[in-house]
């Protein structure tokens, strides 16, 4: 697949989503930047803003296996990863595998599971595999995790590890919709007998995993590799950020930009480029001091003021 045809197919698969999602075209590119990068996409926003109807739709439109896991306090890595059932005729045990075990896993309410629970799913997130009983059993290729969270309900949850936080390659969330947009809603309601509108499949699993190539073939200069960098390692440098972006950041900054060049149909990033994906991708990894915290800092504003101190490089 060219990177032309590439920018076609995700135009066609952001349109699809958007018969059914009510929301900002850039917030579906956001996440559709996280799959075309070959990374995972935690939404945190008020129930009831279409967080799970996103990421169903985001399968159905990418033709892939979805599975929903509802995290709850009592929900087992078993649960989650599989275990092993005696069966009876062969007088052996058989791995049966859990949900994680499709193309497009949502998470749903991630933070309400226990550490040890949710510590299973981050080895399906990082190596693309699960160990049962010391067996390893890998993931079906493409693997995408969207991880959905509500800030506003803090009773029985549990806060992600820093570890987990750091796997996602971007964070966003949908907001309220607009006026417009939230009439639309009320007018799908107002005819029950009308079907709601559905997604239709744009790609298979063979096109997605084409299409996951296409970034590679994106030119990044030099001079825009040294901007990325000192964009992140400025964050190591603030005084309201106990722990600045790792290296792994820095890495994931540069493949969301590549994965945004395809999107909006460039063949070489941009200062732009970067800059449209460094919230994103940068802000939830941030680690601010208890200062900075107790005074309510955004972590999206001390990502913006990197953006505007640090100096733009000149691309020709």
């Amino acid at each position: 697949m060219d990177r032309e045809q590439a920018t076609d197919e995700c135009t066609a698969v952001v349109d699809s989503i958007s018969e059914a999602v009510v929301s900002d075209r850039e917030f579906l590119e956001t996440v559709l930047t996280g799959m075309l990068a070959q990374g995972h996409v935690l939404l945190e926003d008020v129930p009831g803003t279409g967080k799970t109807l996103t990421a169903r739709s985001m399968a159905t439109a990418l033709g892939l296996s979805f599975s929903r896991i509802q995290f709850t306090p009592d929900l087992l890595p078993a649960d989650v990863t599989g275990t092993y059932i005696f069966n009876e005729q062969d007088r052996e045990f058989e791995f049966r595998p859990g949900p994680v075990f499709n193309n497009v896993v949502l998470a749903d309410e991630i933070n309400r599971a226990p550490p040890k629970t949710q510590s299973a799913l981050l080895e399906a997130m990082g190596e693309r595999q699960v160990s049962v009983d010391g067996e390893t059993h890998d993931l079906p290729e493409p693997f995408f995790v969207i991880a959905t969270q509500n800030p506003v309900e803090q009773e029985g949850t549990f806060a992600l590890p820093e570890a987990q936080i750091d796997r996602f390659m971007v964070k966003t969330s949908l907001g309220y919709p607009g006026f417009d947009g939230e009439l639309t809603l009320l007018r799908r309601r107002d005819d029950r007998s009308a079907r709601s509108p559905s997604v239709e499949p744009v790609l298979s699993t063979d096109a997605v995993l084409d299409l996951q190539e296409v970034p590679e073939s994106v030119r990044v200069d030099e001079d825009l590799m040294r901007y990325a960098l000192k964009i992140t390692r400025a964050t190591r440098n603030d005084h309201r950020v106990a722990i600045g972006v790792s290296p792994r950041g820095s890495q994931r900054l540069f493949e969301a930009a590549r994965a945004r060049a395809v999107l909006v149909g460039d063949d070489f990033v941009t200062p732009d480029t970067i800059k449209r994906v460094a919230q994103p991708v940068l802000a939830h990894r941030l680690v601010l001091t208890a200062d900075a915290q107790v005074n309510e800092v955004d972590k999206r504003d001390v990502i913006k003021e990197m953006l505007d101190e640090v100096p733009v490089p000149t691309v020709a």
